[in-house]
């Protein structure tokens, strides 16, 4: 028996994780720092000053919550809703769903706007929910559809802004890889995940907070029901002349997610956008040759992250399971209804290259 599992290397073109830039692992390795130590402090705000560059917002409140994704989901749920609070969520997905899970287990009453699965929502059908349920707290709606490949278009529920209701948006799939404008489409609360187009590994949920929100929170009749998610607390951690101890931050993930925005940032944002572009049109035209059929709906189809239905006759576990073995490829399998039937492939991060389009349409083309 060796005596460590076996450090093996694998091309990640699922849904995530991605594969993280070279300069995001390497400052795992940095020496550990204490978490009210002043040069992490210090890096601490430079990382949160870069994802405000990437989430395109002045918000004060913008930081990394310790948890992938879903803890950003929860954070945003659990410190904008009391029980008995009404919210409106845009399901066309897993990840639609589980707003819908996380509302009522927050004691809220939640009104669905569903769509297909692969098909877009229409955000004048979210407006016109909240036209009549003027008494909701917010509009949650996902970006970027992880289960589906769908781009869910935010821009147009700007106009809740001129309402009580705030707008909840899921960026865990698109921050990174498209266009994410929390201050141009008014988003008051966004939440975001490291392990897909930022390059970073699994562990931070990036999440910003805009004023109204803030004002929800300092304004609620009653604590978060989550201690450990309380941004208020959080905040006083993060913000402020003072820091008061919560919770021990994750340094070295903190470390990492500091060089990966350096990267993209250096790359510049929208240069990023454009190669997850290109390397997704690629690999969108090419599918269909192998047999592969897209499952989105064409104008919003995500470039990082494409979902498709596998060729006749095939097999969906044999076929993943021979790509991961001989060849080193992890690609995703369908979710919910597409499982056993469809794929999604990722490109994204470090991950989004032309390199990863030609390897992976080489591996299948022998394999098929």
């Amino acid at each position: 028996m060796p005596s460590s599992a076996p450090l093996t290397d694998r091309l990640l073109l699922g849904p995530g994780p991605s594969n993280p830039y070279p300069e995001a692992v390497a400052a795992l390795g940095r020496p550990m720092l204490g978490h009210l130590d002043p040069e992490f402090l210090e890096l601490l705000d430079e990382t949160m000053a870069r994802l405000r560059q990437v989430f395109r917002t002045s918000n004060a409140l913008t930081l990394p919550i310790s948890g992938t994704g879903s803890a950003g989901m929860e954070a945003c749920f659990v410190n904008l809703l009391e029980p008995g609070d009404k919210v409106i969520v845009g399901v066309n997905g897993v990840f639609g769903e589980r707003m819908c899970d996380v509302a009522q287990r927050c004691g809220a009453e939640v009104i669905r706007v569903d769509e297909a699965w692969g098909r877009a929502l229409d955000p004048q059908r979210l407006v016109d929910a909240q036209a009549q349920h003027r008494d909701a707290r917010f509009v949650a709606v996902v970006h970027a559809e992880t289960s589906t490949g769908v781009e869910n278009d935010v821009a147009p529920l700007a106009a809740l802004a001129s309402t009580d209701t705030l707008l909840v948006v899921d960026a865990v799939t698109s921050l990174g890889g498209i266009p994410v404008e929390v201050d141009g489409w008014k988003i008051d609360a966004c939440y975001s995940g490291t392990q897909k187009c930022l390059g970073v590994a699994p562990g931070l949920a990036p999440l910003t907070f805009g004023e109204r929100a803030v004002a929800r929170l300092r304004n609620r009749s009653r604590p978060p029901q989550s201690w450990y998610l309380d941004l208020g607390l959080i905040g006083a951690y993060v913000g402020g002349s003072t820091r008061r101890y919560h919770h021990t931050a994750p340094i070295s993930m903190i470390y990492a997610l500091h060089a990966g925005l350096g990267a993209v940032l250096a790359e510049g944002l929208e240069a990023a956008w454009q190669r997850h572009q290109q390397v997704g049109n690629r690999l969108h035209a090419a599918l269909p040759n192998l047999g592969f059929r897209l499952i989105a709906q064409s104008g919003h189809r995500l470039p990082q992250l494409t979902s498709t239905w596998l060729p006749e006759g095939a097999d969906d576990a044999a076929l993943r399971k021979a790509l991961l073995e001989q060849y080193g490829i992890e690609v995703g399998g369908g979710l919910g209804e597409f499982a056993g039937k469809a794929w999604r492939i990722g490109l994204m991060g470090h991950s989004a290259r032309d390199r990863s389009v030609t390897t992976l349409l080489g591996a299948l083309g022998e394999l098929l």
